[in-house]
């Protein structure tokens, strides 16, 4: 199918294959139980096929529309071996996730005409944030940006402290004030700092706490309200990262911040950890927010732009 040509290099394909192993194992071992005696697809290995994407952690609304797809093609073929059904699903899943416009990226980048380029990072503790944060300021000076980072997490002393190590490592400027400071203020003089060494990209790190979404969105709109003081429409991006291996926890955590502020993007952590990575297809199709990165290995090259078609096949492999 036209869906499959060869996007990735080499070396970045094999890290997302190496990233979803554990989920392509898993989701074959129940494939293979779903269709056992079988040779052609019928109502039961339809049904077993629905358990086995609930199971991956695809979601049961994309389930469902999958399935549907499925059932459609064997009616209008009429008869389906149970051996062509991997081609058959992963066909579908691409064609379903053709259907957004997202996931088409081949290389990290900003939009031009925005400098600097403002990505406001948002995402409970624990799920790769801050880490996330110094790979994508690795992959941008890569490509020849200046970037600033701004500590505005300013509610644990570890969250400075790390992205500190990540500036350091990635050597761009951060900036930071003590802990408890206000987080407006920081992202304030990040701003400020960002435009004066003309920057391209500012990447600023917020808080992540879930358990009053009152509060949060109070912060989150007052740090946007301030940074819009020194560059008017910031942030351009509103990057909400979420840990792969919680399964549906990951989606549960995009419904609350999507109700807290307006986020505009997804990055989608801790794939290669996991056999979850189904989720990344649930989430891509059911949130209309574009997924533009996935996390598939410890290293500081595993964060990967998300594109759609090297996923699918990387997945059905």
């Amino acid at each position: 199918m036209s869906f499959f040509k060869k996007i990735f290099s080499k070396e970045k394909k094999e890290t997302l294959d190496k990233g979803l192993e554990k989920t392509k194992t898993s989701f074959f071992d129940k494939m293979s139980k779903a269709v056992a005696g079988k040779s052609k697809v019928d109502d039961d290995v339809l049904d077993n096929l629905e358990e086995v994407l609930v199971a991956s952690d695809v979601g049961v609304k994309t389930t469902l529309k999958v399935i549907t797809r499925i059932e459609e093609r064997v009616s209008r073929d009429k008869y389906v071996g149970t051996d062509e059904l991997n081609q058959i699903l992963r066909e579908e899943i691409a064609g379903l996730l053709s259907e957004t416009n997202v996931g088409n990226a081949t290389e990290f980048e900003i939009p031009k005409g925005t400098k600097p380029h403002v990505i406001m990072v948002v995402g409970v503790n624990g799920v790769g944030k801050t880490t996330t944060i110094g790979k994508l300021a690795y992959q941008f000076k890569k490509q020849g940006l200046k970037v600033v980072l701004g500590a505005a997490d300013t509610f644990r002393a570890a969250a400075i402290d790390q992205l500190q190590v990540w500036a350091d490592r990635v050597d761009v400027p951060i900036v930071k004030q003590q802990m408890g400071s206000d987080p407006a203020s920081v992202a304030f003089d990040a701003l400020e700092s960002g435009v004066n060494q003309n920057a391209d990209v500012i990447i600023i790190d917020t808080a992540g706490r879930l358990h009053n979404k009152v509060n949060l969105m109070n912060e989150l709109t007052k740090v946007k309200r301030v940074m819009q003081k020194v560059v008017g429409d910031a942030p351009h991006d509103v990057l909400l990262v979420l840990d792969g291996s919680t399964g549906q926890n990951a989606f549960e955590q995009a419904k609350q911040f999507t109700a807290a502020t307006e986020v505009t993007s997804l990055a989608v952590t801790k794939l290669d950890g996991t056999a979850k990575g189904g989720v990344v297809i649930g989430i891509s199709d059911q949130f209309q927010i574009p997924v533009k990165y996935i996390g598939v290995g410890e290293g500081i090259e595993d964060l990967q732009v998300f594109n759609k078609v090297e996923f699918v096949d990387s997945f059905f492999k």
